[in-house]
């Protein structure tokens, strides 16, 4: 593995290049999902500086590993291909994550992870992949970028603290099948909203070589968006992610979450859609010239998470308080699309 820094474009990207003899092998489906596992911290507190890291931690060493198993068997029934993960503490507990995957279901991932810059709560995310990563890496403001964002001019971005960028290939020559993600954990709470739309204008400023309609392209995580899918703006939050804002409807995303399946479509204890998962043009429609990868369908595996008799009601402050029959892995649920080859 190497890790380097390069300028390109007037932006900085810190990346690690996954070693690969060649491409691996194309799927013939691919399962990608998103899940906000809700402060998978373990119970070393040596490590954490910010008070409300230490008080969200795991209390003791039973709670870790009652959290541990809890959130590696749900990713155990889902088995995504990707699996783009919010609110973990650093990349020791993504190996124990990985360590238990392993032992106790069989599934060994590669983990694409940077550490973030949110030391307020110290929350950070990672992109998780059994086949096809070949590189992952952050993105930094460029001089301009940051200007943009400080008081005195018009405010037009605003840093992500947590994300990470990761590029995929399966396959080689012609048929070789690329897809590049970023995972995002954007600002929350409904009067952050104007904070979201800058961190959305950066994420597509950052990304914009990729929004074509003949690139596999996605954003997705949680972007703590109050707009609902079936009531997107232009000029909100989730209309700006979206690319519904632009003059042109060439770089447009589309969000998965109008094609859920099911009858659950919140994927927040508290009914909001904050979890999203947003794809190019190109994987939504089937390239008649050549085999690609082709959406298929959308669900949220709330099922895989609530625990005990109903689903809880509240976290705030009181998870390690709820009985652990009754507690539920987290307070996200997971969001999973289906990709087949066509």
């Amino acid at each position: 593995m190497n890790r380097l820094r390069i300028l390109a474009a007037g932006i900085f990207i810190a990346t690690a290049t996954v070693s690969n003899a060649g491409a691996d092998e194309r799927p013939k489906k691919l399962t990608i999902a998103t899940w906000n596992v809700e402060w998978f911290f373990d119970n070393y507190t040596g490590d954490n500086s910010a008070d409300l890291a230490k008080k969200q931690a795991a209390p003791s060493r039973d709670d870790w590993d009652w959290k541990l198993a809890g959130v590696a068997k749900v990713i155990s029934e889902i088995r995504p291909d990707i699996l783009a993960l919010q609110e973990i503490e650093n990349r020791r507990v993504l190996f124990y994550l990985n360590q238990k995957l392993k032992s106790d279901y069989g599934l060994n991932y590669r983990i694409a992870y940077v550490e973030g810059e949110d030391f307020f709560t110290e929350q950070d995310v990672a992109i998780l992949a059994l086949s096809g990563l070949t590189g992952y890496g952050r993105k930094e403001r460029s001089s301009e970028q940051i200007e943009a964002t400080k008081e005195a001019k018009d405010k037009q971005f605003y840093n992500l603290t947590k994300h990470v960028v990761a590029d995929f290939a399966w396959g080689s020559g012609a048929e070789q099948e690329n897809l590049t993600i970023i995972n995002l954990h954007t600002r929350a709470m409904s009067n952050a909203a104007d904070i979201r739309k800058r961190q959305a204008r950066l994420t597509r400023e950052w990304m914009k070589e990729h929004l074509q309609e003949s690139r596999n392209f996605i954003i997705l995580g949680d972007l703590n968006s109050d707009e609902l899918a079936t009531a997107t703006t232009k000029d909100g939050d989730m209309g700006i992610f979206l690319g519904l804002d632009t003059a042109t409807p060439s770089d447009d995303l589309f969000d998965t979450h109008l094609k859920l399946s099911g009858d659950v479509k919140a994927s927040h204890l508290n009914h909001m859609q904050y979890d999203r998962i947003l794809c190019t043009d190109a994987l939504m429609k089937d390239d008649p010239n050549r085999s690609d990868l082709v959406f298929k369908s959308s669900i949220i595996r709330r099922d895989v998470v609530v625990r005990g008799k109903e689903q809880d009601k509240d976290h705030m402050d009181i998870f390690w308080q709820i009985p652990q029959e009754e507690r539920d892995i987290s307070d996200h649920y997971p969001l999973v699309a289906e990709f087949e080859v066509k």
